[in-house]
């Protein structure tokens, strides 16, 4: 009796077997890029720190700690690119960093500093106090979802649509520490200057008809005149000689002139 043979299946070809083994050898291999992400970190542990600076009542090591948490934001970046790691994973983690650090920790160090002593202003203060910290952290959200998907679309190069969050979380932050330098509490007609402050800087946020300078696209290998050197030395001695004030007053006047420089358009007829 003769064995009809089995048939088989096509055999796959090795070529194809040896093409998913690399692809799925390179997936196991993919990571993440370490030194810019550490600086990530270090801007969401600013946040962080900021937040139970604020719950323990040490105003201004939190707002120290936002500041320094903007520096190690503006670094990151760069890093990235100079050493040519960026990565989508970066992208997205110093999104949620910055979205706790300039968005959560401000709105929280304001309410905590200043903003719930609104209930001595009315039955309705206590909820005006929390609303305002909360306008200010959504509008920090949004400001963020809105650079990430629609800005670079339609980016003008070396502007930004909308007070960036850093310079909203130095607003805010500022006026906590220049005023705990002066020895003045959050208490008092503190708490509506407090209000303005938070509504203002949420708002500029989100108000994209404003632009503001991209000092990010500045190029450092790049040649710039003496002076400008000089500029920047004086700036670093007047920090060093005074920070609360000086970064204070830095920040307002880039803050002050975005507005300004709208108005001025209207008025020239320009959109």
């Amino acid at each position: 009796m003769r064995i009809k043979p089995i048939k088989r299946g096509p055999a796959v070809s090795d070529e194809f077997g040896e093409e998913q083994q690399e692809h799925s050898y390179e997936k196991r291999r993919r990571g993440i890029y370490l030194l810019p992400n550490l600086f990530t970190t270090g801007t969401l542990f600013a946040g962080f720190y900021a937040v139970l600076s604020a719950v323990e009542g040490n105003f201004l090591y939190a707002a120290i700690a936002i500041f320094l948490g903007m520096l190690t934001d503006a670094l990151d970046g760069r890093v990235a690119r100079l050493t040519n790691t960026q990565s989508d994973f970066g992208r997205e983690f110093d999104s949620l960093a910055d979205m706790v650090t300039f968005g959560l920790a401000p709105a929280l160090v304001m309410y905590q500093w200043s903003l719930h002593d609104l209930i001595d202003y009315g039955r309705f203060g206590k909820q005006l106090a929390w609303t305002a910290a909360f306008f200010y952290a959504a509008m920090a959200a949004l400001r963020l979802a809105r650079f990430n998907v629609l800005e670079p679309d339609k980016n003008e190069k070396g502007y930004f649509f909308g007070l960036p969050s850093p310079s909203a979380a130095a607003m805010t932050m500022g006026f906590v520490w220049v005023a705990h330098d002066f020895g003045v509490p959050g208490t008092g007609y503190m708490a509506l200057l407090s209000l303005a402050v938070t509504l203002a800087a949420g708002a500029l946020m989100v108000a994209d008809m404003i632009k503001y300078p991209n000092f990010k696209e500045i190029k450092f290998s790049e040649r710039v005149p003496f002076t400008y050197v000089l500029v920047m030395v004086l700036v670093c001695l007047l920090i060093w000689f005074d920070p609360p004030r000086v970064l204070f007053a830095v920040f307002m006047v880039y803050v002050v002139a975005g507005p300004v420089l709208y108005v001025r358009n209207l008025l020239r007829g320009k959109s």
